[in-house]
C-alpha cells in the first residue's frame, strides 16, 4: 500500500487505536516527515502539513485556498500527475522530478498523487525530496573510499618520501654537472619528483585527525578565496555575490572552509577557461534552506543544516557518467587532474557534519554546501 492511502486509512479511522488512545488526525499530519497537501477540483490547497509549509517555503495561512500554479507553472509535469490520478482514481506516482520556480527548486523529488474517492476532485498530494539523501549516499560512499586510502597514504609517506629526496637530490646534482644535452633530463627527473611528493602529502590530508571548530563568517570566508582567485587563476573571470546577510555564523573550521570553496571556485574557474569564453562567469551566494536535517549514525541526535553556501559557474557542465562518481578518488574530469580535489571537498563538509551536492548541465554548474549554524554553549555544559 502506498505512502497516501496508508496515510489517510489511518486518518479516516481517526477512531481509537491500540489500548483505546484518541488519536488526533491532525497530529499525525504534524509529525509525518512527508509533504502532505490535499488539492480540490481546482487544484487549490484545501489541507497542508507541516512539512509541506517547509517543502513549498510558505506557511498554511498562505498556502490555504491559493492555487499550486501560484508556485508552479500551469504546464508542469505535476498537474499531469493530479489530472491522471482523478481520471484514472488511482495513485499515480512519479519519481526524480524538477519542481523549479522563482519561488522554490527541489531536484530528484518523489511525487504521489492518491484520489480521495468518498470527495470527487480531491486529491492527495505527497512529496519528498530525495536529493539530500543521495548526496549523503555519494558523500558517505567519498568518505568511507578516502578513509580506506588513509593507510595508503600512511605507508606511502613513509616508504616513498625518503627515497623522493634522494632521488631529487641526485637529480639536482646532475642537473648543475650534466651536459647541456642532459640537464633536461636531470630536471624532469626533479619535477615528477617534486609531483610524486606533492601527491603524497595531498592524500596525507585525509588522515583522521580532530577538528577544531569555532564560529566562523561564511562571508568573510568567501570574500578571501574571492579575493585569492581574483588576483590570481580567476583574473579574467566575473563574480557575482549574492549573500544572505542576516545569517548567523557557521560551526566550522575557517581553514578548512577556505579549503573547500577555493577547490570549488579554481574548478569552476578552470572550467570556464578551458571553454575559452569571454563572458565567463562565477556566482557565490549564500541563504538559509529550511528543513534540511541529518540524523546522526547513532539516530539520536539530528542536525540542522538550514545555511547554504553556492558556487556556481556558466562552464560546460559535468559529464553525466562521472558525475556520480565526482567525490570519489581519482576521479577528475581533467586530463592532468589528480581525482583527490572534490575527494577531499567532502571529507571536510562530512567532517563539518553537513553536505554536499552538484546539479550540473550544459552552461550551469552548481556545487551547494548545507552547514550546521553555531550555537553559543548552554551554561549547564561550561
Amino acid at each position: 500500500m502506498n505512502t497516501a492511502r496508508r496515510v489517510f486509512g489511518i486518518l479516516k479511522r481517526s477512531g481509537t487505536a491500540a489500548r483505546n488512545v484518541t488519536l488526533d488526525p491532525a497530529q499525525i499530519l504534524a509529525a509525518l516527515p512527508l509533504a502532505v497537501a490535499v488539492l480540490n477540483e481546482q487544484d487549490c490547497f484545501v489541507s497542508v502539513n507541516y512539512a509541506a509549509e517547509e517543502f513549498f517555503g510558505s506557511s498554511r495561512a498562505l498556502l490555504l485556498d491559493s492555487p499550486l500554479s501560484d508556485i508552479l507553472p500551469a504546464d508542469h509535469p505535476v498537474f499531469l500527475v493530479l489530472e491522471r490520478a482523478r481520471h484514472d482514481g488511482l495513485t499515480i506516482a512519479e519519481h526524480d522530478m524538477i519542481l523549479e520556480s522563482p519561488r522554490m527548486t527541489r531536484r530528484g523529488c518523489s511525487v504521489q498523487a492518491a484520489p480521495l474517492l468518498e470527495n470527487p476532485g480531491f486529491v492527495v498530494l505527497t512529496l519528498q525530496d530525495e536529493s539530500a539523501a543521495r548526496a549523503l549516499d555519494q558523500q558517505m560512499s567519498a568518505r568511507n573510499a578516502a578513509r580506506s586510502i588513509t593507510g595508503m597514504a600512511a605507508i606511502l609517506a613513509h616508504e616513498v618520501k625518503n627515497p623522493l629526496s634522494g632521488i631529487r637530490g641526485a637529480a639536482q646534482l646532475l642537473e648543475t654537472s650534466a651536459p647541456v644535452q642532459d640537464r633536461e633530463l636531470a630536471v624532469l627527473i626533479r619535477d615528477e619528483a617534486d609531483r610524486i611528493r606533492a601527491m603524497v602529502e595531498r592524500m596525507e590530508t585525509f588522515g583522521e585527525k580532530k577538528l577544531e571548530r569555532q564560529a566562523v563568517n561564511i562571508h568573510r570566508v568567501l570574500e578571501h578565496v574571492r579575493r585569492l582567485a581574483g588576483s590570481g587563476f580567476a583574473t579574467n573571470v566575473k563574480f557575482i555575490e549574492s549573500y544572505d546577510p542576516s545569517l548567523p555564523h557557521v560551526h566550522g573550521n575557517r581553514d578548512q572552509l577556505i579549503q573547500v570553496l577555493l577547490n570549488l571556485v579554481k574548478n569552476a574557474a578552470e572550467a570556464i577557461a578551458g571553454m575559452d569564453r569571454a563572458d565567463g562567469e562565477i556566482h557565490l551566494s549564500t541563504g538559509f534552506q529550511r528543513g534540511v536535517r541529518l540524523t546522526a549514525s547513532s539516530g539520536r541526535a539530528r542536525a540542522n543544516l538550514p545555511l547554504f553556501v553556492a558556487v556556481r559557474d556558466n562552464g560546460p557542465g559535468i559529464p553525466d557518467d562521472i558525475r556520480r562518481h565526482l567525490f570519489e578518488p581519482f576521479i577528475s574530469t581533467k586530463a592532468t587532474g589528480s581525482g583527490l580535489g572534490l575527494a577531499l571537498v567532502a571529507k571536510i563538509v562530512a567532517d563539518h557534519g553537513g553536505l554536499i551536492d552538484v546539479d550540473s548541465r550544459p552552461g550551469r554548474t552548481e556545487f551547494r554546501i548545507n552547514l550546521p549554524v553555531f550555537e553559543e554553549p548552554s551554561e549547564s555544559s561550561t
